[in-house]
């Protein structure tokens, strides 16, 4: 019982001692609200631009904070280890640029015996139109000399890997799908063929959803994504 009384007379001091600080800064403030509210002349105005001054470096600091740089080194297929600069707007286009490369055939295994490569080349023309949307939708990054942004290594994975796939290899499957519209997949004798090239292409995109992912600050990506070698 008196351990329970004890604790009860513990938390009445903290909470009254939570009181007494309010009331003191309560009437510290109403002071000297009062003591501006009497100043005139030249003195006023010294007092009201130190306190805009005040606040303008405090809201400052909180949105330099919001807003702060980091270096990253990615590795960028068929280019080279290049430095990206990213704040909290970029990283957010990062993670979401990651999520689409990440859940689609373009990273994703499809073995030469499974699937269809119709259905992969629809992802990877998803993938395409829903990135370059996204860049679209966004804000360009603000230039940082000495430093790539997100939409630069975006604008990469479209240019250098997913248009020139693309348009090499869906007028061909289109064509036999036009010459032979009851036709397996499989008797298309540029198949097989086609099948590498999509290999390699995502063993790239794998490459660019890490990228993605180190500029999001994903944690263990390649856990999320599993090795490049198991891009089929």
């Amino acid at each position: 019982m008196s351990t329970r009384w004890e604790a009860f007379r513990q938390g009445l001091r903290r909470h009254g001692l939570r009181l007494l600080i309010a009331l003191v800064i309560g009437a510290a403030t109403g002071l000297a609200v009062f003591s501006i509210g009497q100043v005139t002349g030249r003195n006023l105005f010294i007092i009201t631009g130190g306190l805009a001054g005040v606040l303008t470096v405090s809201f400052m600091q909180l949105y330099g904070r919001a807003a702060r740089l980091s270096e990253i080194t990615v590795k960028v297929p068929q280019v080279s280890d290049l430095t990206f600069v990213v704040n909290n707007d970029s990283r957010q286009m990062a993670w979401h640029l990651f999520v689409e490369t990440a859940t689609r055939v373009s990273t994703q295994p499809l073995g030469h015996d499974e699937g269809l490569v119709r259905e992969a080349l629809t992802s990877l023309y998803g993938l395409f139109t829903t990135t370059r949307d996204t860049l679209k939708a966004g804000r360009p990054s603000k230039a940082v000399p000495g430093g790539h942004t997100v939409e630069y290594l975006a604008i990469t994975m479209l240019n250098q890997e997913l248009r020139p796939f693309l348009s090499l290899w869906h007028p061909r499957l289109h064509a036999y799908e036009l010459a032979h519209p009851h036709g397996p997949e499989a008797a298309w004798t540029r198949n097989a063929e086609c099948r590498a090239a999509l290999h390699a292409v995502q063993r790239d995109l794998h490459a660019y959803a890490l990228g993605f992912a180190q500029l999001a600050g994903v944690h263990d990506p390649r856990t999320l994504l599993g090795g490049p070698e198991d891009a089929a």
